[in-house]
């Protein structure tokens, strides 16, 4: 099935996300405050937004109304998220003893700019390569999440934004119809299409990687 062999594909990169420096850190309290900073401002300022974007493409291209309709209202969920969790983060930065994010996003840094990139490319391409890129988001965000809130070390440090970061008890039923809408597409289309999915899919998961290393590194731009 399409579906368990996208998910032999995303598990070892998942293993190694869920142990990067910067979600370890999270979950222990030790992850430095400009690094945490720096994954809010590329998260809400640009990733989010370009992901939702891509939603939003993706579902006027759809060719079956049910797909439309889930990937419409998962592009709206996904914009009404970004200014949530931006929200929340100006409100607990002081009590993390970080300064607020300003009104104007800073310039999105390289990585996460090739990741944006990415979103907008697939979302030109066909249904397949659109769906392919945008479900590992989905799948990485419920497994981290629900990773962070269950290994959270007592007492850490960043416990409070660990609970405000969770997607919601209804978020496994969403990221299942990911997989569902993944699946029907790869039916209805052929055999090129099919391989474009989970090439796109496989490229996705390794953003999904570099973003963690983004948010750790905080490159910038040369000069």
């Amino acid at each position: 099935m399409l579906r368990e062999r996208l998910l032999r594909t995303a598990e070892p990169v998942l293993a190694r996300v869920l142990e990067h420096p910067f979600w370890s850190g999270l979950r222990s309290g030790a992850l430095p405050g400009e690094a945490l900073t720096h994954f809010v401002a590329m998260d809400t300022g640009h990733l989010l937004p370009a992901y939702g974007r891509a939603l939003a493409r993706c579902a006027a291209c759809a060719r079956d109304d049910a797909h439309a309709a889930f990937l419409a209202r998962a592009a709206a969920g996904t914009f009404e998220a970004a200014g949530r969790l931006r929200e929340a983060f100006t409100k607990l930065a002081p009590d993390l003893g970080l300064p607020a994010p300003g009104g104007t996003p800073p310039q999105a840094d390289p990585l996460t700019h090739a990741h944006c990139c990415f979103f907008e490319a697939a979302a030109a391409g066909s249904p397949a390569a659109a769906i392919g890129a945008l479900l590992p988001m989905a799948h990485f965000n419920q497994r981290v999440s629900a990773d962070l809130a269950a290994r959270c070390a007592p007492g850490s440090r960043y416990a409070p934004w660990i609970a405000l970061y969770q997607p919601g008890e209804v978020y496994s039923r969403v990221v299942q119809r990911y997989f569902d809408v993944a699946e029907e597409i790869a039916e209805q289309c052929g055999e090129g299409e099919r391989r474009q999915l989970e090439d796109f899919f496989t490229q996705a998961v390794r953003h999904e990687w570099t973003f963690a290393e983004s948010a750790w590194t905080r490159p910038v731009w040369p000069v």
